[in-house]
């Protein structure tokens, strides 16, 4: 089965070349595009580690060693398309458009931060697992029924494809053939769980053959195979030929979340020596430098530049208005229900607050 599902490349560790068919494609602004946005997410993901061990943050969930997975697919979104993030997915969102203050105010359990920006489709990022991806293939299929080219993309991990909402929404999306890309960021454990404990089968992407759509895995630290493939599939998707999930095999370097010890369960040299071969960032660095794209001084400024709007957003995010504790309540249902409302009584009741 591995043989029928092989790791799909197009550059190797070394920023090599392997894949000839997507030179043409591959320009000097497109690979900027890949550096910037890597760059971008990377320094953002460890600020916000840095502000949740400082206590300005909530427990937070890192991702430094997927950027390319991230990057890639979120790159090969059209503006009008929807995106189905996890808890981690950020740099994704990011990528697509989400602000940096609405980002760090959902890590700081506001409910603003789950508003994405004016006219971008960002469903709220999903902390139940898999849930989000019925979600992805109602979407696709109900704008596959208005009559637009738009299409979904849903993130999950490994450990999603064991819940049954991941079987449903494959299901329902190649019954409609709903233009929908289910994007599998496998980094081989689902927390504290490996791969192997959680299924039989050799591969995510052979998961596809039950839904008679296409199945492929691709090296998730190759940006370039990231936004390739992910493209491909969504062109597909748009005209007509279905949803098609995707295996982005990579590796998180970190701990599940702030609140976790990868060390407790996962020998983490393994982690050292990735980042010295099979980093994405070093990758695309490797491949700008052999192709005559490493400049110095823009290199220089685009970090300046990330840096500051860091900065800005940490400040933003400061400068808040105080939460409003009836928020916690209020938005629950249309009409709160005798139970939220008592519940609202009673709390309001412990701080002593004027019911």
């Amino acid at each position: 089965m591995l043989a029928e599902f092989p790791i799909l490349q197009i550059v190797d560790e070394n920023g090599n070349l392997v894949n000839e068919q997507y030179k043409e494609q591959i320009t000097e602004e497109l690979v900027k595009q890949f550096y910037y946005h890597i760059i971008r997410i990377r320094t953002f993901d460890r600020k916000a580690v840095s502000l949740q061990r400082q206590g300005r943050l909530g427990t937070y969930a890192p991702f430094e060693g997927q950027e390319a997975s991230q990057v890639g697919s979120a790159l090969a979104l059209l503006e009008d398309d929807w995106i189905f993030p996890t808890y981690r997915d950020h740099g994704a969102t990011l990528t697509f458009g989400a602000g940096m203050t609405r980002t760090l105010l959902y890590w700081n359990g506001r409910m603003e931060g789950c508003v994405p920006e004016d006219g971008k489709k960002i469903f709220p990022p999903a902390v139940p697992i898999a849930t989000q991806i019925p979600h992805a293939a109602g979407a696709a299929i109900a704008e596959k029924r208005k009559g637009t080219k738009n299409a979904a993309i849903a993130y999950f991990g490994d450990g999603a494809t064991s819940e049954g909402d991941f079987h449903e929404g494959l299901n329902f999306a190649s019954v409609f053939q709903a233009p929908v890309v289910f994007f599998n960021q496998n980094n081989g454990f689902a927390i504290s769980v490996p791969i192997e404990k959680q299924m039989n089968s050799r591969t995510i992407a052979q998961k596809a053959l039950a839904y008679n759509m296409p199945g492929i895995r691709i090296d998730g630290n190759d940006v370039f195979a990231v936004y390739f493939h992910t493209m491909e599939a969504l062109n597909r998707g748009r005209t007509g030929g279905g949803p098609t999930l995707i295996e982005a095999v990579t590796w998180r370097y970190g701990a599940h979340t702030t609140a976790d010890d990868p060390t407790k369960y996962r020998n983490q040299s393994k982690s050292e020596t990735i980042r010295q071969t099979r980093d994405p960032l070093l990758r695309i660095e490797r491949y700008m430098k052999s192709n005559g794209f490493w400049d110095e001084k823009w290199i220089q400024e685009i970090t300046e530049e990330i840096a500051t709007e860091i900065e800005e957003a940490v400040k933003e995010m400061g400068d808040y208005p105080k939460a409003d504790v009836n928020d916690l309540f209020d938005h629950v249902f249309e009409q709160p229900t005798w139970t939220i409302a008592k519940q609202k009584e009673d709390y309001l009741r412990l701080i002593g607050r004027e019911v």
